[in-house]
């Protein structure tokens, strides 16, 4: 136990590392993708030596821990990870320019239409789960929990320049102005938050601070106490001693009563709703061709659960993990979430067994 929390504390260090030397960098506006190693490759005519992955800063901490395991065995090709955000993950993947996309979020119809155009066939593999928390200041003592309908009421398009203060969202809440802070539009955080909380994917009030870098957001929230955020709860967890919770209710008395913090076990279990969801690394079956593609994916799904655990995400199920190897291996293409409205109601587990 000692080894694995200093482990599990060294690749924090150095993610956070990463993170902060990128955001000192870069304008927050503009946030480029940083890689644990260097610049990621701008086009296929990478090595064939260097796996290239690049997508979801929430699934970058992953794919790090990964690749810096994979590249302690013997004859590993070198890796680079890179988190330009899903979307623009995805912009590269289906461009041939990265061999993996990480993504808090499945692929898109638009964007499976750009990897058919640029002739890519992937393999989509869950490979842990992720809360979304929603964060405000440890000063705030008023908004200890907050219905889904509160946060659409604030989050909405229509909340822009008219929903500005606590006390617009519930009586007796200060009448102080809200300074919101939130994931960057190419984020897949981004476009799962706006599809659970408001409704449909990419539509919010533009009038925040966005970032895909989720220390810009831990920076701001933990530095206003009128602020409210959302983020990843790995990134809560790396940062609980900045951040507050707010228990969320979602108003279903069968997903459990009253507002539900998220932690580890309501997130597999299923409770915490609408905010909790799987993180996934999509694969090029053209990058499969070359073996050290294969030989790096194998090893992921071989360690995604005791690394994606180590650094603070909820791991799959012995039986879900079974799954996802028996999906790799079986080369299954495209997406489970292609009937998107009625596929999100069901478990992993369902679509997993629908798929094999």
């Amino acid at each position: 136990m000692m080894e694995t929390g200093v482990k599990s504390a060294a690749r924090t260090l150095n993610t956070m590392r990463i993170r902060l030397l990128s955001a000192a960098l870069l304008l927050p506006a503009v946030v480029a993708a940083a890689c644990g190693g260097g610049t990621e490759p701008a086009s296929s005519s990478t090595p064939a030596a260097v796996i290239a992955i690049d997508g979801s800063s929430t699934v970058f901490p992953i794919s790090e821990a990964v690749a810096e395991d994979f590249g302690k065995t013997a004859g590993a090709a070198s890796v680079t990870v890179g988190f330009s955000g899903t979307g623009g993950g995805f912009k590269k993947f289906c461009r041939g320019e990265i061999a993996i996309s990480d993504a808090s979020r499945p692929i898109s119809t638009s964007e499976i239409e750009a990897c058919a155009q640029g002739s890519i066939g992937f393999v989509e593999l869950p490979v842990a789960y992720d809360g979304l928390a929603v964060v405000v200041n440890p000063k705030n003592t008023w908004a200890t929990s907050m219905t889904v309908a509160e946060l659409k009421k604030l989050w909405a398009p229509e909340a822009q320049g008219k929903i500005m203060k606590w006390s617009q969202i519930r009586a007796g809440w200060p009448d102080k102005n809200i300074n919101l802070y939130g994931a960057g539009t190419d984020s897949g955080t981004f476009d799962y938050f706006t599809e659970a909380i408001v409704g449909k994917a990419k539509q919010s009030r533009g009038d925040y601070t966005s970032s895909e870098n989720d220390n810009i957001l831990v920076q701001g929230v933990s530095g206003d106490e009128f602020a409210l955020g959302y983020m990843g709860l790995a990134y809560y967890e790396e940062n609980r001693g900045k951040l507050a919770l707010v228990g969320i209710d979602d108003e279903n008395a069968a997903n459990g009563a009253g507002p539900i913090q998220p932690s580890f076990d309501v997130v597999r279990n299923g409770t915490y709703r609408p905010l909790s969801r799987p993180l996934f690394i999509y694969v090029s079956t053209q990058a499969l061709a070359r073996p050290e593609v294969q030989q790096f994916t194998d090893f992921y799904l071989a360690n995604a659960g005791a690394l994606s655990k180590e650094v603070g995400y909820v791991s799959l199920t012995d039986a879900e993990l079974a799954m996802v190897k028996a999906r790799f291996a079986a080369r299954t293409l495209g997406t489970m979430f292609a009937d998107h409205a009625a596929q999100s109601q069901k478990s992993l587990t369902e679509l997993l067994q629908g798929r094999q």
